[in-house]
């Protein structure tokens, strides 16, 4: 998994606002964020949570918190788990991403996007 994931993932805070989380996104080009608060990894928001939550009557993107968008059970892996056992779970599961730790710390993430690129570069 190491070697085919992003390493060191922008995090963001879960009391970031919706607008702030947008932004991110846009600015690095990513479409998965880990939740964060203070060090301990708490969720994930993707874009389409984002723009679901945006969507929705009478909510004001720069008043809502990062953590009533996203999702609370995260799928995580380690560095050592193996990339088809990974791929397996988040076909099955039509996980978008799985963030990979080290005991309790992020170091990385492992999106579809991952996926892809690492199968246009076998031989």
């Amino acid at each position: 998994m190491g070697e085919v994931m992003t390493r060191c993932p922008a995090t963001i805070e879960a009391t970031a606002t919706v607008a702030q989380a947008q932004v991110l996104m846009r600015e690095l080009q990513i479409r998965h964020l880990p939740v964060m608060r203070g060090e301990e990894l708490v969720g994930i928001v993707s874009d389409r949570d984002l723009y679901i939550m945006e969507a929705l009557a009478g909510v004001h993107r720069e008043l809502v918190d990062v953590s009533e968008a996203m999702t609370a059970s995260v799928y995580t892996t380690t560095v050592d788990a193996g990339l088809r056992d990974v791929a397996s779970v988040m076909a099955a599961k039509k996980y978008g991403a799985a963030v990979v730790m080290r005991g309790s710390h992020v170091v990385g993430i492992f999106t579809v996007t991952d996926a892809l690129h690492y199968l246009v570069e076998l031989p």
